[in-house]
């Protein structure tokens, strides 16, 4: 067993994108007692300083002797959009509360306690099942026959004492592979009362779906631990919402939940292993409401959850909370939405027909892959800028520098292509060209380990590349791949319309990635249509409103299922042309 691996089943959490294979070079430890040689990837990922002073790849540390480690803190809250573009609903939902006082039985009276309460509540044709009357005698007697009745549509799930018609919530969800949003709300006010984010428990099991789906099939007993991870995951984020709002989690009788299929599949506990291989077959596009225990979550004793639909294996219900969210079916406007990740969803509508797809980006946008790349948490570069000559960066909440985040890596080659010294192949530029174009940034241009590199940032000293944070001709590629994929995702979608970018009248670009990515970098470099930037859109955590809407409107609920009937998915992989208009969107515009 690796090191990574005893730390995860310890419950320790080391940073990694691969799921612990050797190829991130991110999960790193310093070995502060014991002898562990160094493997060859190890000469690679550190420097000789660091190599003395005993750090590792946790995931290459195997040994048959006691060792002691040090773990470097996890950032377990990174940057994530809370908030997204929606639209107006009516609010109707379907958890309905109704105080009542009852004539308490007689011998001429002999109603059953079931009856009774039914009885009273005339505007709900109700049925029940064991758990909700279990208790009823019991709470009845005790409050005097003055009670609250709840239902969840026809379904009458228990009874509280006195009048508590005041106090009724829901959860709304965005289950990301990356980030978990929870918002807790009101759902006599239609208004959130207390939001939360984190990074997914699952972490260590790998970046994306696929490292997580193979962990499954390699490890039997990886699937039950990636569930209670999930679980854990959305436990701690319901306790935290409750507690900061100060409501009794008894008061949550409702719960909604979007995202992609391989996530929803895991925290069910079923096998997600078909998603990951052709043909891409789904357990099921739609799950039956199921109760709010199955998810690990401690509320009411009869509290429902809703999990949103999936289009199909790579566009899950979080895209369809999106869609639902942003009036995809509504808006009579030509409008594409990305949903820029590492497995990235595109939809591109006019209001009468609708296209959806997935696109293989991979993992540079969360900087997984970056050489220098870090999650969007605290000192990542987050914009880069060039003014007079002279770089700036932008870091998150204007911390020292510690790496690049996703959308810096946008910025960084996005400026670096406007001002020369990236030509249009992804290519640097040569020393007498970089001089030639851009002298006061030259120097930044310089080689490490026999890679050519651009320097963000020197640290400690400048010129000295021990501390430095850089931008490698790798890291460019893998911008390039990922925002080939994407860019030929749209122009498909836009052939089956048999329209051209300049039809676009709008782009939505959503999740946490899309609303901090700077629209007029994305057009710089491919990865969104050459339109007017003030036509793109940051649209935010479109899948979490979503989520919100169907838990405070029984109506939308019923849309977001219609979108699966209104929506036609393109299988990419299934394109002749694919690979050829892949290579075309390779290079940067001119």
């Amino acid at each position: 067993m690796s090191a990574f691996d005893a730390a995860s089943w310890n419950g320790i959490a080391i940073d990694s994108t691969c799921g612990g294979y050797g190829t991130c070079k991110k999960c790193k430890i310093q070995i502060t007692t014991g002898d562990v040689p160094p493997a060859k990837l190890d000469l690679r990922a550190f420097t000789q300083s660091d190599i003395v002073d005993g750090w590792r790849l946790a995931c290459l540390v195997r040994t048959t002797s006691d060792i002691s480690m040090r773990v470097p803190a996890l950032t377990t809250r990174p940057k994530a959009a809370t908030v997204g573009v929606g639209r107006q609903v009516i609010l109707r939902p379907a958890v309905q509360k109704r105080y009542i006082e009852l004539e308490e039985p007689t011998l001429h009276d002999q109603r059953t306690d079931i009856v009774r309460v039914l009885d009273a509540v005339e505007d709900i044709q109700a049925f029940f099942s064991l758990p909700a009357i279990r208790d009823l005698p019991t709470m009845l007697r005790a409050s005097h026959f003055k009670v609250t009745a709840v239902f969840i549509d026809q379904e009458f799930i228990g009874i509280e004492a006195g009048d508590t018609t005041s106090s009724r919530y829901g959860i709304a969800y965005d289950l990301g592979t990356t980030t978990v949003v929870a918002t807790l709300l009101d759902l006599n006010a239609g208004t959130p009362l207390a939001v939360k984010s984190m990074l997914n428990k699952q972490q260590p099991f790998g970046a994306d779906v696929i490292t997580r789906i193979s962990a499954t099939m390699l490890d039997p007993s990886a699937l039950g631990r990636l569930r209670v991870l999930a679980q854990d995951t959305l436990a701690q984020l319901t306790r935290e919402v409750c507690e900061e709002a100060n409501i009794n989690p008894l008061h949550v009788y409702e719960v909604a939940l979007a995202g992609n299929a391989t996530m929803v599949q895991l925290l069910l506990g079923v096998d997600p292993e078909p998603l990951g291989v052709a043909p891409f077959i789904m357990a099921s596009a739609e799950f039956p409401d199921v109760s709010a225990t199955e998810l690990g979550l401690d509320l009411h004793p009869q509290a429902k959850a809703i999990i949103l639909p999936s289009l199909g294996a790579y566009v899950g219900g979080d895209i369809i909370a999106g869609a639902l969210a942003s009036g995809m079916d509504r808006d009579k406007r030509l409008r594409l939405f990305i949903d820029v990740g590492t497995n990235c969803e595109i939809i591109l509508g006019d209001g009468t027909k609708i296209l959806a797809t997935a696109a293989p980006a991979g993992p540079a946008f969360e900087a997984a892959s970056i050489k220098c790349g870090v999650r969007a948490a605290s000192g990542a570069i987050e914009t880069v800028k060039i003014v007079d000559g002279v770089l700036v960066i932008g870091t998150i909440e204007d911390s020292p520098a510690i790496g690049i985040c996703g959308s810096g890596l946008v910025d960084a080659c996005a400026v670096l292509v406007q001002i020369g010294l990236l030509d249009h192949s992804g290519r640097f530029v040569t020393d007498d060209v970089a001089q030639s174009v851009a002298p006061s940034l030259a120097s930044r241009l310089c080689h490490r380990e026999g890679e050519r590199i651009f320097v963000l940032d020197w640290g400690s000293e400048e010129g000295n590349l021990d501390d430095s944070i850089f931008l490698t001709q790798r890291d460019v590629r893998e911008l390039q791949f990922a925002k080939a994929a994407i860019a030929t995702g749209w122009a498909l979608l836009l052939e089956e319309f048999n329209l051209e970018e300049r039809d676009i009248q709008q782009v939505l670009l959503a999740g946490s990635f899309g609303s901090y990515l700077s629209p007029s970098s994305a057009i710089k470099i491919g990865l969104v249509p050459k339109i007017s930037v003030m036509r793109i859109v940051s649209a935010g955590n479109v899948a979490g409103e979503g989520a919100k809407m169907v838990l405070l409107s029984a109506q939308e609920r019923h849309g977001a299922t219609a979108l699966l009937d209104e929506i036609a998915y393109v299988e990419l992989s299934d394109r002749a042309d694919f690979n050829d208009k892949f290579v075309e969107r390779l290079a940067f515009p001119r």
